[in-house]
Parts: structure tokens; sequence; C-alpha cells
């Protein structure tokens, strides 16, 4: 397998630029790297560095204003909002820091939703499956406010992997949870991807938590450096 296809991620001088009262604000400035297939890589910098706005662009959940992002060979900025919405749905899982649960729909419904979205014949039985991997096999009928933040992001991280996605998005995973539960949620979460062998890119401020990964990319005012 040459090394073009084993690219999941590839990043070719990505800048993007808002409006700030009439000024043009430069958020991000000609970044790139690539990420392998199986990567761990660890996003770092401090607030307002531009690591969200990073993980937005590589999700096509926004655009760049220059510069492009290459999903598994899918260039993004050629396609439309509905086509990039069905290239996440099979290529991607998500974690956040406030977890993003449906607040409607109990933790066995919260993953079985992306499996149904991606025809998986079996949804509940997988989902079954992933939730008792996570620990959580006697709260399949909770709802969101019946769960506790520990166990919510949980849920996240059975629904993330449960597709089997090509690649998975943390956003300071551990960012609403106490240090203990944290670090409970970032073990899981790192054993369930060596399992799948899925990549992992992972914003964090924690330097603990990204030196986990196998690599480290340090963002400081919207430029990224790989770190030693």
């Amino acid at each position: 397998m040459g090394l073009e296809i084993a690219k999941v991620v590839e990043v070719k001088a990505l800048t993007k630029r808002v409006d700030n009262g009439g000024e043009p604000l430069t958020i991000l400035h000609e970044n790139s790297f690539a990420v392998a297939a199986g990567e761990t890589v660890a996003i770092v910098g401090a607030s307002g560095s531009g690591k969200s706005t990073l993980l937005g662009l590589l999700a096509g959940l926004d655009l760049p204003s220059s510069g492009s992002v290459t999903l598994a060979g899918e260039l993004l900025g050629v396609l439309d909002e509905d086509a990039r919405a069905l290239l996440r749905g099979r290529l991607l899982g998500f974690v956040f820091q406030s977890f993003q649960l449906l607040t409607s729909l109990n933790a066995i419904e919260n993953v079985m939703l992306p499996l149904e979205l991606a025809g998986v014949a079996k949804a509940q039985a997988e989902a079954e499956f992933w939730l008792k991997r996570v620990g959580l096999s006697h709260r399949l009928r909770h709802y969101p406010k019946h769960l506790s933040g520990g166990e919510q992001q949980r849920v996240a991280l059975a629904r993330a992997f449960a597709p089997k996605p090509k690649l998975v998005l943390a956003d300071e995973p551990t960012g609403n949870l106490d240090a203990a539960t944290g670090r409970q949620i970032i073990d899981l979460m790192f054993a369930i991807n060596a399992e799948s062998g899925t990549t992992l890119i992972l914003v964090t401020h924690d330097e603990a938590i990204a030196a986990r990964c196998v690599r480290r990319l340090r963002m400081h005012a919207g430029t990224i450096a790989e770190a030693a």
C-alpha cells in the first residue's frame, strides 16, 4: 500500500479568515500536515490558538478561506454541504467536551442512531455490544439527564466507535469531567481506539493526555508546529 493511500487526513496550506468588524482576522494560517491510518495525534495549544476551528475544518463542518482538506481521498472543498454530511456519516466518529447526546433518546438509541444511518442491519445488537464494552450494560434505557457526566461520555465513546469509522475526532473529551473520571474516560478511549485500529485526532490542553498520542501538533496563533 502506497503512502498516499495510507493517508486518512491530508491538509495543505489550510487558512481560515473571518470578518472582525470589517477587518479580516486570520484564525489559521497556511497549515499543512498529514495523518496516516491508525495514528493517534494530539493537537495542543492555548485557548484561542485555533484548535477547535481546525477540528471543524477537518470534519467539513466549515470550509477554509484557502487551502484544502482531504479525508480518505475525498477533497472536502469540492463537496456541497449534503455530500460532506454523508461523508461524515461514513468516515467520522465524534467525541465532544459537552457529550452532545440527543436528550430525547436513551443511551441505546443514541448509539443506534449512527448505526441505523449507516445501514447496519442489526443496529440494536451492535449498540448493546458497544454499551457493554464501555461498562454501561445496566444503563441501556436511561436518558442523558439520568446519567452522570462520565456515563454520558461513555455513551458518546460507544456512539463514536460503533460505526467503525476511519477517523475519530475528539474535542477536549475530559473538559467537563473531574480528574478521576477524566482519566477513566481517556484510558477507555485509548483502549478502544487501539482495539479498533482507528485513526484518532484529539484536541486537548492536557499535556499528559497529549503525551499518550504518537504525535503532537502544537498550535500557536493559528500556526501548527510538530511538537518534539
